[in-house]
């Protein structure tokens, strides 16, 4: 599949232009909608006109910066994907493709993992960053 980085880079230049409004307020354990953009090779697209992909919020550092990981709605059954469920909806995190993102980037807040899924999340998270 060939990627339009050029359309991808007027939306970057977009996107960095704006600025966060004093109002945008976010929380470990969200999962969000974020422009992630087109990237390169096994890293997480975004998908759609704005290149959007759902992540959750795994580290908020400040109100500018936090560390998020992609979900993708494919089904996975390995140690490199945690199913989280919501109502009738499951969705799959992606443990190796954490990434530092700026919040110029979020979109909008979709809902809150449970205490619980989000313990497995960063267990299996640090079984791999050991």
């Amino acid at each position: 599949m060939l990627k339009d980085f050029d359309v991808w880079n007027e939306i970057k230049k977009k996107v960095d232009e704006t600025s966060v409004s004093t109002d945008l307020f976010f929380r470990e354990r969200e999962i969000w909608w974020a422009t992630l953009g087109l990237n390169i090779g096994v890293e997480a697209d975004g998908k759609g006109d704005d290149f959007e992909r759902p992540i959750l919020i795994i580290k908020k550092f400040n109100t500018h910066m936090l560390w998020v990981l992609p979900l993708t709605g494919k089904s996975y059954d390995d140690s490199f994907h945690k199913k989280i469920v919501h109502g009738l909806e499951e969705s799959w995190v992606c443990l190796t493709q954490i990434r530092t993102i700026s919040t110029k980037r979020l979109l909008r807040k979709v809902w809150k993992v449970d205490e619980d899924q989000f313990g497995l999340i960063l267990e299996g998270l640090n079984k791999h960053l050991k």
